[in-house]
């Protein structure tokens, strides 16, 4: 962890906070690990059970790469490990929202990407600006799979931004909200998951990225097999018996 990275545990919730504004919550080598530590310590603590990922101050979410420093570097093909890209370079089996306070460009892009849901503030705006520097986003193949083909397409060809608003109808974001409420909205959401029965969320959450990967029959199939061990956990029992004695489920998670 670095002064670059916050780590803030607010009951079963954790908010990882990017904490560069004056220079926009650009990604740096001290972002880079130390948002690799603070997803490893959010999935190793089994009494978190969900993430929010945001930035600091009110302008940008993250503007992406720290140009000057991959200048001075002279970073020519970044290492398959080079970001900390959940599903990708990091292994993160619970649920992460991202609550985008401002812009979201080129690896901001991908940081909101990468996350499960995705909740923006309204004067959020999001762009993927490599072609106007002249650098790549093989990691936005993936994108394929939540927005329309030809919106992707405008998008990467473009350079352009997109309103929040714009960035909802095409189902990227899940919820936009005024500037005040964004975090009061993120932890909301994040509450609720938590609230529900861990194993099935996380089971839940893996079905959804399996049938992205594969057709109809096969993703059935897949499904049976991640949710055989929810049907044989003491909570699949417990959530039953708490609804007929009118009571809140105890979850233990196994």
């Amino acid at each position: 962890m670095s002064d670059e990275i916050l780590y803030d545990r607010r009951g079963d919730v954790v908010v990882i906070t990017i904490n560069r504004p004056e220079q926009r919550n650009a990604i740096s080598k001290a972002v880079r690990l130390g948002l690799r530590a603070a997803f490893e310590r959010f999935e190793a603590d089994e009494t978190a059970l969900v993430a929010i990922l945001t930035g600091s101050g009110d302008k940008a979410f993250c503007a992406g790469m720290d140009l000057k420093e991959a200048a001075e570097t002279m970073l020519g093909v970044p290492p398959r490990d080079f970001l900390p890209v959940i599903g990708d370079t990091v292994h993160v089996t619970k649920p992460v929202i991202a609550a985008v306070n401002g812009v979201a460009y080129a690896g901001g892009w991908l940081l909101t990407q990468m996350c499960d849901l995705c909740i923006a503030a309204e004067h959020a705006t999001f762009a993927i600006t490599e072609g106007k520097v002249g650098r790549g986003m093989p990691w936005a193949a993936p994108l394929g799979y939540i927005i329309p083909q030809r919106v992707m397409m405008e998008l990467l060809l473009t350079g352009d931004p997109i309103s929040a608003r714009r960035a909802y109808e095409i189902g990227f974001v899940n919820q936009v909200v005024p500037a005040a409420e964004l975090m009061p909205a993120a932890l909301a959401m994040a509450e609720k998951i938590a609230g529900n029965a861990p194993l099935t969320v996380r089971a839940a959450r893996e079905l959804v990225y399996l049938s992205t990967e594969m057709g109809r029959s096969a993703a059935l199939r897949a499904g049976h097999h991640v949710f055989e061990r929810v049907y044989r956990s003491e909570d699949a029992q417990e959530g039953p018996r708490a609804f007929k004695e009118k009571r809140k489920p105890q979850w233990r998670g196994r």
